[in-house]
């Protein structure tokens, strides 16, 4: 799967070639003065791995179908566990519903869908909680 590259413009915008993403400068005059001198506004980037690839798949799933299949061989999720059991807890509220190979949002979870898609992202997991991250949910 592949998409057509997004070209973010403007301060603190996000561009996406589906193996990678890339944010501007975040404060006005340090993004307009790199462009004054002729360079690339960019502030931080990060190229994506194959574990990043299938997360992002279910993700976008997640946020386009509401519901995601991990039992495909190339949707496996190798923390599968971790997932499970944050998605667990959010099926106790009503949130998702689970099945053996995968998971579906409610209308209920459909306002919490970030949080939900949070699940999947293992770097998140992974990070300490007073971490930075690119975006937070309320």
């Amino acid at each position: 799967m592949s998409a057509s590259p997004l070209v973010g413009l403007g301060v603190s915008s996000i561009s996406d070639s589906w193996t990678a993403f890339a944010q501007n400068e975040k404060a006005v005059e340090e993004y307009s003065a790199r462009v004054r001198r002729g360079e690339l506004p960019t502030l931080r980037g990060h190229v994506l791995d194959d574990e990043d690839l299938v997360l992002r798949r279910h993700i976008l799933n997640l946020m386009t179908r509401f519901a995601t299949d991990w039992r495909a061989p190339d949707l496996y999720v190798p923390h599968l566990d971790t997932v499970h059991e944050q998605l667990a807890e959010m099926s106790r509220d009503g949130l998702v519903k689970l099945s053996p190979g995968g998971c579906a949002v409610t209308e209920a979870g459909r306002p919490f869908l970030r949080n939900i898609c949070m699940a999947f992202d293992a770097r998140l997991a992974r990070k300490d909680a007073g971490a930075k991250l690119f975006s937070r949910t309320i």
